[in-house]
Parts: C-alpha cells; sequence; structure tokens
C-alpha cells in the first residue's frame, strides 16, 4: 500500500491541543497577576492562588498530552491517566462511529481501549482522517490467522 505514512506518526487532536494549553496558560497569568495586584493578600494566600492556576494549568496539560504513536511494532495509546502499549496483532478493529467522542480500538481480548488522541471535537475532518489512516495501518500490519488467510484465498 503506497498511501501508508512512514513511521512512526502521531496521532493527536492538534486544535483541541493549542486551546488547552492556550487556556491554562491564560488562567495561571491571570490568577498570578491578580493575586500579586490584591495588596490585602498576605504571601500565603498569593501563593495558594498561584499554586491553584498552575494546578489548573496541570490539569489542562494532561488533558492535552493525549496521542497515538504508531510505529513499526505496534500503538502506543496515551490517554488522560494511562498509557497502554499494543502490538499490531491485538488491535482487532479501528472504529469512529458518527457521535463517538473519540476513536475506539476493539482488541483481540474481547475489551474496547479508548484512545483520545483522535478526536472530532474541534476538527472532525482531521480525526477522520487520522481514524482511517490508523485503520489502515491496522489492517496493513496486524497478523491474522493463516489457516484463515488459506481458505479465503481457496474459496
Amino acid at each position: 500500500m503506497s498511501n501508508l505514512p512512514t513511521l512512526p506518526v502521531t496521532f493527536r487532536p492538534g486544535r483541541t491541543r493549542v486551546v488547552l494549553l492556550t487556556a491554562g496558560l491564560v488562567i495561571l497569568l491571570v490568577i498570578s497577576a491578580v493575586a500579586m495586584l490584591l495588596e490585602q493578600l498576605g504571601p500565603g494566600e498569593r501563593l495558594s492562588f498561584i499554586l491553584t492556576g498552575a494546578l489548573i494549568f496541570w490539569v489542562l496539560a494532561q488533558l492535552a498530552r493525549v496521542r497515538v504513536v504508531a510505529d513499526e511494532s505496534g500503538v502506543t495509546v496515551v490517554n488522560i491517566a494511562s498509557r497502554r502499549r499494543l502490538d499490531w496483532a491485538e488491535i482487532v478493529q479501528v472504529n469512529l462511529r458518527p457521535g463517538d467522542p473519540w476513536v475506539f480500538l476493539n482488541l483481540s481480548d474481547g475489551t474496547s481501549l479508548p484512545a483520545l488522541g483522535i478526536q472530532p471535537g474541534i476538527d472532525k475532518q482531521q480525526a477522520i482522517a487520522d481514524a482511517r489512516t490508523l485503520r489502515i495501518l491496522a489492517e496493513a500490519r496486524s497478523v491474522r490467522d493463516p489457516e484463515e488467510s488459506t481458505e479465503q484465498d481457496q474459496g
């Protein structure tokens, strides 16, 4: 397949990431400025304002770190609070149905793994293209049962 991207490739919600990080930075700066401008605040109160702004920025940065990284040996899914490494053979299907908040990977163990790195939130067309690319990669690289392909070749 000539339309496969060169690996490794990283899928992430670019526009959403920019919005989250920009909002986090603005919130941190505004809260810090307010803490410094309010003369009636003591040092401890100012510090608590700044730490609150830093905490908000950290939470938004965690939301912005989601991604799906595909390489020669498999896929790494980085979600908000978890990271999971999958071999290509573990991915049975890549799904992004209308109304889904992100891609779901159906796995060979019968479970489904959300992959927040591909989400149609702000940039639906990019998410659809990324899901299609990941699906093509998974289909091209997954190891199928040799007996199954032999039966299909004969039938």
